[in-house]
């Protein structure tokens, strides 16, 4: 062999490895898993660095471990009302078994897009729209349950269902507009009803309370009154028959006296009498009144025997 052969041999011998090495060695992310295959068959799991395969009989599949969404298109389903609304969703996965996501399922995102369509189908159709537009949380879940159950065996983890919209007939939303805006009305006129009521029973119930605390403190002020002029009678009444029972018994006395002297009666006064004390007679001398005719002579006679027993 010349020496051009031997180095031309000796340049595809060296360019043979270097391009054997190059194929040899994987380079795999912080975010992947390798699946070492060995002519065809699954020989190895790997996770991220740097690997050196057997020349010309492996080969690596790379799986992507991060989550992933997948947007389940639109699509017309009939409710239990038969109406006819567009419903749509995201749903959001994570492979946790990378040798079953690539060997059990062939197309993952078509396999999930076609069961959340057909569940969300079934979902919907179970309830009237009304139930379907206020239970938009229980759809999520529901529908998440049965696509974590179904994708159990493929490796792959549903972490989250999210219906985005439930669109009914455009005729449809403006009776619900329509609906909706004569309820807020309706609510609108009960709370003012309500409040004008409570607000004249509040005003009664205060009416009724100051007219209550009035008569009570009327009552209490005639209560007062009666008893300060209870009070006052009696200290009048104990006042008169200290100061002034003995000067009322005199001047009653004098009053019939001077009746009985304005009709020119005349009677003889006992000197011990409590009168004479009272006219001022207890140490004057008595006058004898004269008159004529017999009885006149008489009365004198009697007046002077009167006086005479009185000095003695």
């Amino acid at each position: 062999m010349t020496e051009a052969a031997i180095y031309f041999v000796l340049f595809v011998a060296v360019v043979f490895g270097l391009v054997t090495i190059a194929k040899s060695a994987r380079i795999v992310a912080q975010y992947e898993k390798g699946l070492i295959m060995r002519l065809g068959k699954f020989h190895l799991l790997v996770g991220s660095g740097l690997h050196f395969l057997a020349p010309w009989i492996d080969e690596m599949i790379r799986v992507d471990m991060r989550e992933r969404v997948i947007n389940v298109a639109p699509q017309k389903v009939i409710t239990k009302d038969n109406v006819t609304v567009e419903v749509d969703a995201v749903v959001y996965y994570k492979i946790v078994d990378p040798m079953k996501s690539q060997f059990e399922i062939q197309n993952f995102d078509y396999a999930c897009t076609t069961l959340a369509q057909t569940n969300l189908r079934n979902l919907v159709g179970d309830r009237t729209l009304d139930e379907t537009l206020v239970a938009r949380d229980m759809i999520n879940t529901n529908l998440r349950q049965v696509l974590d159950e179904a994708t159990n065996n493929w490796g792959v983890k549903v972490t989250r269902v999210e219906v985005q919209k439930i669109e009914p007939p455009r005729d449809i939303t403006e009776a619900m507009s329509r609906q909706m805006k004569a309820e807020r009305d309706k609510r609108a006129a009960i709370l003012e009803a309500e409040g004008i009521k409570q607000s004249q029973i509040l005003q009664a119930e205060g009416i009724k309370q100051s007219e209550i605390l009035k008569a009570e403190g009327d009552a209490q002020a005639r209560v007062t009154r009666a008893n300060a002029e209870a009070e006052a009678v009696r200290m009048v009444s104990t006042a008169a028959e200290t100061y002034f029972k003995e000067r009322a018994e005199t001047m009653r006395r004098l009053e019939v006296l001077n009746h009985t002297l304005a009709q020119n009666t005349k009677y003889i006064v006992p000197t011990d009498s409590n009168l004479v004390a009272v006219l001022g007679l207890d140490g004057a001398t008595p006058v004898v009144p004269i008159k004529t005719g017999q009885r006149g002579q008489a009365d004198a006679a009697r007046a002077a025997t009167d006086a005479d027993r009185g000095k003695m």
